[in-house]
Formats: structure tokens, C-alpha cells, sequence
């Protein structure tokens, strides 16, 4: 390699190096799309992304048991994706705000073109 382009080379890594967010972030940037990887809870994620609901109704609409909706509703919970509201003895569900509807939207968008 020409002394040059070794020039080039050091300047780029130093360049990237210092965008590239530490190791910690990055491995819960990895733990988010991880959630994502899921098709359950992409379907979850998606019947929220039309409609707050609850657990009764999500099951209904993707013919589970409520027992396994609760459970992935627990992890997209703890991931801070989906929040909830209590309303009496119900508990409504919905994406926690419009980031988790833009990656929805984007995901949308790439498969479809």
C-alpha cells in the first residue's frame, strides 16, 4: 500500500472510530433488533401499531392463548416498546411512542421495495 492511501486508511478508522458508540450501546442496539426477531411479536407489535388493545383481544386476533400474548407482551414491555393503561379490571396496550412506529413503518417500507 502506498504511503498515501495507508494515510487514507489511518484517517478513515480514526474517523469511524470516534462515531462509533461504545460497546454497551451497541449491544442493546443488538438486544432491540433481537425483539424484533421475533414473529410473534412482530404481529403484536404491529396489531398495536393499528390499535391500543388488550391481551384478550390480541390473542383473539392471532388466535393464541392469552398466556403466551401475556408472556411476549411482558418482554416487549420490559424492552420499553409497548406500554399499558389500566381501565377497571382491564389492561390496554400500546406501542410505548412513535419510535417503535417508525422502525415498524421502515421495516414496512424495505421489505416492500
Amino acid at each position: 500500500m502506498s504511503e498515501l492511501s495507508e494515510h487514507n486508511h489511518d484517517r478513515l478508522i480514526e474517523e469511524v472510530s470516534g462515531e462509533m458508540p461504545d460497546d454497551d450501546m451497541l449491544y442493546d442496539l443488538a438486544e432491540l433488533f433481537h425483539i424484533f426477531g421475533d414473529s410473534t411479536r412482530i404481529k403484536i407489535l404491529y396489531a398495536l401499531f393499528e390499535s391500543e388493545m388488550c391481551v384478550c383481544a390480541i390473542a383473539q386476533l392471532l388466535n393464541m392463548n392469552q398466556s403466551a400474548i401475556s408472556h411476549q407482551l411482558r418482554i416487549l414491555k420490559q424492552s420499553k416498546l409497548v406500554g399499558c393503561r389500566r381501565e377497571g379490571k382491564t389492561i390496554y396496550y400500546h406501542l410505548s411512542d412513535d419510535h417503535v412506529k417508525t422502525i415498524i413503518n421502515q421495516g414496512m417500507q424495505h421489505i416492500n421495495e
